[in-house]
């Protein structure tokens, strides 16, 4: 169904705005927001963008990027928080690898 990796959803502190991908849509309502929250306050805390991605394996990604220019990314400090969220938000993330496999791959 798709190439490569697929996108769940992101935010982009240049732009000052959040994704969703609408074929997630069938996710329930507070897993949408808890995915907004995570995503909009780790650019508010370490700037970039940072998306999060289904490998096709299934496997939940965290992928950032930053423009050359941007003084207020922090580069280590965004691997360190995305330890800690995937620390503290493992049951999520495993539930939305599981969905993912289950609806997506098959």
């Amino acid at each position: 169904m798709y190439q490569d990796r697929i996108v769940l959803c992101g935010a982009n502190a240049y732009e000052q705005k959040y994704y969703f991908n609408e074929d997630f849509d069938s996710l329930p309502t507070h897993v949408k927001q808890e995915l907004q929250i995570m995503c909009v306050l780790f650019t508010e805390e370490n700037g970039g963008i940072l998306t999060l991605e289904f490998s096709e394996e299934g496997e939940l990604l965290f992928q950032t990027s930053a423009l050359e220019a941007d003084a207020r990314y922090d580069e280590i400090g965004s691997v360190l928080r995305i330890k800690q969220l995937r620390a503290d938000k493992h049951d999520l993330l495993e539930a939305l690898e599981t969905y993912y496999k289950v609806f997506f791959i098959g």
